[in-house]
């Protein structure tokens, strides 16, 4: 029974339930449109709900640690395109039907939650994420001021202040975005915007030629970033890495005096914490000490490897990250809060985010309010409507605590570990380099090229060895495993780890299929 003391009981005498049906005599028309009563069929609604979150549980859920079942059901796009029914009618369709296409769609999609699904920086089903998106699907919010979002808000305050404290900062501030990529843009922005806070109102014009340096190995929204925001891709400076894929402090400097030797003016530096391939993580301290040096605004890219935060044995890797001014993370990839849940963390607690990025629009961030207004913090945003992302991470965090966090980061790099000593004892397969993190870079040499000399001919066969097992794997549904070149070499496969379902059975697979499937080319 209810204690809410503003719910009312019905009583006899109340308005009863026929007067809740339109009646026709009294029926109100405008238009031609009679606008008496609701005219949505909430019960056949709520059936369908029902009989669909039924489908959800039996095809999706229940199989996601199956591995008996297909990671994918490969079809080519056009034949797809005949499988699936597309087309949008005048009229609508009966609900059975509606049924069946969701099917459809989930035998046609790929399983990002089976345990052999390893092409991308995010994979497996964490159960409490998912009830979390269930929920805020349900509620539909908006998190931008606090009176339609009033526990949302709450949520992402709370994450946001425990992931400050484990980058090492007293204090900050910060937003979830819809992807790293937009946190990334947000950052650079945001260091513009302390360079020259003019910018703001008076635009590009007058200023110098700014210039920003990130790694060669950086993910390439930096590139996207500075074309978005005017800055331009010319003004990116790669600073080169050494054999690991680290960025090289000491060539850092040499550009930063080679640009203002030119007349440019730099003000950001991004390094990064786990690159997309090879999983490198940039020295962070020296790092920091050139651009205290030069005055410089340090974003760090944590968005795959900030995650090794959460564990005492692994969080060394990202030594330094304390004297950030800004840091991007992405608990939806080793932490499986379910895409997408990105945050952007700024060391500054004067207001920046908001000074760089409010319009006062009056009609939401009122001021006078009859609660406190700084918790209407979606001026903080560039966006205007915006997912509770948070709450799904705030979800899996209580569910399995902070142990249970690092537990999940320490068991995706111990499998790490056991596949890199696999890979060492198998014929056939060679690493890149040894990982220092969950990406295995390495090649499948198949028995007719293990006695060929390593020259032009070798890597131009080799190099077409990886797309074809791809293919093969992919056609059969066995599992998913990227592939790329990179920087000179030929293509490989880049194994990634996460999910907790992921098994020592399921790294002894990937190894035999791999070779099941390459051994006649």
């Amino acid at each position: 029974m209810s204690n809410d003391p503003d719910r009312e009981c019905p009583v006899d005498g109340d308005i009863g339930q026929q007067e809740m049906v339109p009646s026709k005599r009294s029926a109100v028309l405008v238009d031609g449109v009679v606008l008496n009563g609701p005219t949505t069929d909430a019960k056949a609604g709520e059936k369908f709900v029902e009989e669909a979150c039924r489908l959800i549980m039996e095809q999706v859920v229940s199989k996601a640690t199956d591995i008996s079942e297909k990671v994918c059901e490969w079809r080519p796009p056009e034949q797809l395109k005949q499988l699936l029914d597309l087309e949008l009618r005048d009229t609508g369709e009966p609900h059975h039907r509606l049924l069946e296409l969701c099917q459809d769609v989930i035998r046609y999609s790929v399983k990002t939650n089976h345990p052999r699904f390893f092409n991308q920086l995010y994979a497996g089903l964490d159960y409490y994420s998912l009830v979390a998106r269930f929920m805020t699907e349900a509620l539909n919010p908006s998190v931008y001021t606090y009176e339609v979002s009033p526990v949302f808000l709450l949520v992402e305050e709370a994450v946001l202040k425990k992931m400050i404290e484990f980058i090492g900062w007293k204090e900050g501030d910060g937003i979830f975005n819809p992807g790293g990529s937009v946190s990334n843009m947000y950052a650079m922005n945001l260091a513009r915007y302390k360079y020259c806070p003019d910018i703001k109102e008076k635009g590009l014009s007058g200023l110098p030629r700014l210039i920003l340096f990130t790694s060669a190995e950086c993910h390439y929204s930096m590139k996207k970033a500075a074309s978005f925001l005017g800055i331009g891709t010319e003004n990116v400076c790669f600073v080169e890495t050494d054999g690991r894929g680290k960025m090289m402090p000491e060539e850092l400097e040499r550009q930063i005096w080679q640009a203002r030797k030119e007349g440019a003016a730099p003000f950001l530096v991004c390094a990064t914490s786990g690159t997309t391939v090879l999983g490198a993580f940039d020295p962070l301290d020296e790092i920091a000490e050139v651009c205290e040096r030069h005055g410089l605004w340090l974003h760090v890219d944590a968005s795959w490897g900030g995650s090794a935060l959460m564990s005492r044995k692994h969080r060394r890797l990202l030594h330094g990250i304390h004297r950030a001014d800004s840091v991007a993370w992405n608990p939806h990839k080793m932490l499986m809060a379910g895409i997408q849940c990105c945050a952007l963390l700024v060391k500054d607690k004067s207001d920046l985010l908001k000074k760089c990025y409010s319009a006062k629009a009056s009609y939401l961030f009122q001021q006078d309010k009859f609660y406190d207004v700084s918790y209407d913090t979606g001026d903080k945003s560039i966006q205007c409507s915006r997912r509770p992302d948070a709450f799904k991470f705030w979800m899996t965090w209580k569910a399995l605590g902070t142990v249970g966090l690092e537990e999940r980061v320490n068991r995706a790099l111990a499998l790490s570990r056991y596949l890199v000593e696999e890979i060492k004892k198998r014929e056939g397969f060679r690493l890149l380099m040894e990982p220092e993190y969950a990406n295995i870079c390495f090649w499948y040499i198949p028995p007719s090229l293990r006695e060929m000399e390593e020259g032009p001919e070798f890597w131009e066969k080799l190099n077409l060895v990886a797309p074809a097992i791809k293919e093969r794997m992919m056609k059969k549904g066995s599992l998913m495993l990227g592939y790329q070149p990179h920087r000179g070499k030929v293509n490989f496969f880049r194994q990634v780890v996460i999910s907790p379902q992921v098994s020592r059975e399921d790294m002894d697979f990937l190894l035999d299929e791999i070779d099941l499937l390459g051994r006649d080319m």
